[in-house]
């Protein structure tokens, strides 16, 4: 008997990346037009993004009104639109396994870009914007001059950038750090608190690309916290996590990262360190889509079950040792914003159970996409509709007149921030929360 919705939680399949039917066209199109039936009588993700009520308008302006009058060379659109936050997998869709119906919107979108890269028809400019660790070490050694160049202010060059590149002239782009948080940490004398009654925890934290190259300050906020809550720690970065490629249907490279990445952290893991990620997507990398990607690799297995995101370990402490005396009230609310990647998670608003430990701390949580999905928010051909998406969530947060905004996603706060108007925060972009910990701690 058909069920219409299931109660059960949800079970992501492997990625079969590998299988002869993966790519076929045939087989392809009668997925996507399964799906795209299901999704058309259903219409409950109708406002998470753009792809659903770009599906449905396509399918209302048919002739019939309907999936089978479609025509395929429409599906690009749909798929154009998606960028892969996991959203209508993990908070919408009723349909997903162990349900019958076997939907995975986020992971058949990537399966048709994949389609889309074997016919050549993917951008080439994303894929090397992919290259983070490449890139970052040019931008680290000459960050004054790629700072000042790509200045959002400096008009000339970034028309120049958009015409060369494609990257839109009026998106903020990252800046880079005068020196990665790996030699920060390689040179820092900050001592374990030996009296904290989290003493004896270790945890080796992986930095992510975003912090190690770009925002430094995340890194030295997380390293003083543990610190001083007696956690011993160490910093590992060997790579990318290599979410940037999953984002460009390049398993294949994403696989490569894995490999590298988890062979490095598996030798804390062994030592008796946990891993703490900085970044809301990283997390998510390390967590669950390795595993999905290499099933059957023991290793990667193993390490998903030793990572925890940063938010999520402060958390654990204060419950299982408590957190050392120290925290004071700061000088305003914070609005949280509940990144798709974090909440893909599947591990609660870590960020808000965190910043709560705080005394008498105002806080607002807006569970709402940002709209930027990695290159979807500063590429020219995207950016119209990746702003479209956030303005209504930058609206949300305005309207809360927190002095602070923390996510755990840096690319989502950046966004959110230059969307918004008339704002009371004061920070160039949004904080991490283990930023405004580190406040209430005075560190």
């Amino acid at each position: 008997m058909n069920k219409e919705g299931s109660t059960q939680a949800p079970i992501r399949n492997p990625i079969d990346f590998d299988h002869p039917d993966f790519l076929d066209q045939k087989k392809l199109d009668d997925e996507m037009r399964r799906v795209f039936d299901i999704c058309h009588g259903c219409r409950r993700c109708f406002n998470l993004c753009d792809s659903f009520p770009k599906l449905f308008d396509l399918i209302d302006e048919t002739e019939e009104g309907e999936v089978k009058s479609l025509s395929s060379d429409k599906f690009e659109k749909v798929v154009d639109s998606c960028t892969l936050c996991d959203m209508c997998f993990m908070t919408k869709c009723p349909y997903v396994p162990p349900h019958e119906f076997n939907l995975d919107f986020p992971h058949l979108m990537f399966r048709y870009r994949m389609y889309q890269k074997k016919l050549n028809k993917l951008s080439k400019i994303p894929f090397q914007l992919a290259k983070i660790d490449r890139n970052a070490k040019f931008g680290i050694m000459f960050s004054k001059i790629i700072n000042w160049f790509t200045n959002i202010k400096n008009k000339f060059f970034r028309k120049i950038l958009e015409i060369l590149t494609g990257i839109d002239k009026r998106a903020i782009l990252p800046k880079y750090n005068d020196k990665t948080f790996e030699n920060y940490s390689n040179k820092t004398k900050e001592k374990i608190n030996e009296l904290a009654p989290g003493f004896g925890r270790k945890a080796v934290i992986y930095s992510t690309c975003y912090v190690n190259y770009n925002k430094i300050n995340t890194g030295i906020a997380a390293l003083k916290v543990l610190k001083k809550n007696g956690v011993d720690v160490q910093h590992s970065y060997p790579g990318c996590c290599g979410m940037p490629y999953l984002e460009q249907a390049a398993p294949e490279k994403v696989i490569e990262q894995a490999i590298k990445v988890s062979k490095n952290l598996l030798e804390w893991i062994d030592k008796g360190y946990e891993v703490i990620t900085l970044t809301a997507s990283c997390g998510l990398m390390l967590k669950f889509e390795w595993p999905l990607l290499l099933p059957k690799n023991a290793n990667i297995k193993k390490l998903s079950q030793h990572v925890k995101d940063i938010d999520e370990y402060i958390v654990d402490i204060s419950k299982k040792e408590g957190l050392v005396e120290g925290l004071n009230e700061i000088d305003g609310g914070v609005t949280v914003h509940h990144a798709c990647h974090a909440r893909a998670q599947n591990m609660g608003n870590k960020a808000r159970d965190m910043l709560k430990l705080i005394p008498n701390i105002k806080i607002d949580v807006v569970e709402k996409c940002a709209g930027h999905g990695g290159t979807f928010g500063i590429m020219k051909e995207t950016r119209e509709i990746a702003s479209k998406i956030g303005k209504t969530t930058s609206k949300i947060v305005t309207k809360k007149s927190n002095k602070y905004m923390a996510s755990d996603c840096p690319l989502a706060g950046k966004h959110l921030k230059q969307l918004e108007k008339d704002t009371k925060i004061s920070n160039d972009e949004a904080l991490h929360p283990i930023e405004i910990m580190a406040k209430a701690y005075k560190l």
